[in-house]
C-alpha cells in the first residue's frame, strides 16, 4: 500500500457523509391552497367567543417601569398576549408594549377590562402565513386596533397555542 492510499482510506473513515437537515427548503413542496384561509378564519370566529383573559402578567423593570401583558386563554392554554396600557386602561396595539412609570395596577381591573375587550373583539378576514410553523396567523381587532394574532394549523382545523406563553402563565400563576 502506498502512503496516498492509506491517507484516502483514513479520510473516508473519519469524514462520514453528513445527514440531511430536517425541514430542508428543497423538501418543502406543499401546494399552497388559499381556500384554507376561509376555514382558518371560521375556526377563529368560532373560538373567539370562548377566549378568556388570563391572570395579568405584571413585570417591573430595573428603572421602575411597569409592563403588563394579559394572556388570552382557550381551554387551559394561552393563545396570545394582549398588551395593556395602564395609562389608558385599555389594550395597546400589537407590537406596542407599554412601559409605564408611577402607576398603580389592579390586576382584577386589568382582567375585567380585557374580558370586556374580548367580547367586543372581532376577526379581521385576512391571514398571514407563518412558514416555520406551517400555520396561518389570523388577526383579531378591537376598536380598529389589531390586538392579537391567533395561529391556526395549515389545514384550518385546529388552533395552535403559544407554548412559551402557556409555560410562562403556568410558572407565574402557580
Amino acid at each position: 500500500m502506498t502512503q496516498s492510499t492509506i491517507t484516502t482510506e483514513v479520510a473516508e473513515m473519519v469524514a462520514p457523509t453528513p445527514p440531511p437537515i430536517k425541514g430542508d427548503w428543497k423538501e418543502y413542496r406543499k401546494v399552497f391552497d388559499p381556500k384554507l384561509i376561509n376555514k382558518a378564519i371560521d375556526v377563529v370566529k368560532t373560538a373567539l367567543s370562548l377566549f378568556t383573559a388570563g391572570v395579568p402578567l405584571i413585570r417591573r423593570g430595573p428603572a421602575g417601569e411597569t409592563h403588563v401583558d394579559v394572556p388570552v386563554m382557550y381551554m387551559g392554554v394561552a393563545i396570545d398576549r394582549i398588551h395593556y396600557d395602564p395609562y389608558l386602561k385599555a389594550p395597546s396595539p400589537k407590537g406596542r408594549p407599554v412601559r409605564a412609570w408611577n402607576v398603580e395596577i389592579d390586576p382584577q381591573e386589568v382582567r375585567q377590562t380585557i374580558e370586556v375587550v374580548l367580547k367586543e373583539a372581532y376577526v379581521i378576514e385576512a391571514a398571514e402565513f407563518r412558514e416555520p410553523e406551517d400555520a396561518w396567523a389570523i388577526p383579531v381587532a378591537w376598536n380598529r386596533l389589531i390586538i392579537m394574532h391567533v395561529k391556526v394549523s395549515y389545514d384550518g382545523r385546529e388552533l395552535i397555542p403559544d407554548y412559551g406563553l402557556t409555560e410562562e402563565v403556568r410558572r407565574y400563576v402557580i
